[in-house]
């Protein structure tokens, strides 16, 4: 089991800001950036590159409008979102994230 699916499943503590059926995002334990939360689906997925047409199409557009909700909750002024995709691409947790980072 991921570090992602220890934290959905509450094995792990983390610094929870949303949760629903679909998600949760918390505050990212190493920041880039004055307010920066990872935003996690809670089917695991490995990588973006692993999404499927037709049964996932719902997914990305759920995790960019919690994070357009939390942007505005924390406080940002602009923020970045962001997907890395697979080791060369920068992703070191093989599930799917989105990072929300904000100034």
């Amino acid at each position: 089991m991921c570090i992602f699916c220890k934290i959905i499943s509450g094995e792990i503590p983390a610094s929870k800001v949303h949760e629903d059926e679909i998600c949760i995002a918390f505050k990212d334990i190493h920041p880039k950036a004055p307010i920066h939360l990872l935003i996690v689906p809670k089917e695991h997925i490995a990588m973006i590159s692993d999404l499927q047409e037709g049964k996932h199409d719902h997914l990305v557009g759920h995790l960019v409008n919690v994070a357009n909700k939390l942007a505005k909750q924390e406080g940002a002024e602009g923020y970045r979102l962001q997907f890395n995709v697979g080791e060369k691409g920068g992703q070191e947790v093989m599930h799917i994230h989105m990072h929300l980072m904000g100034w």
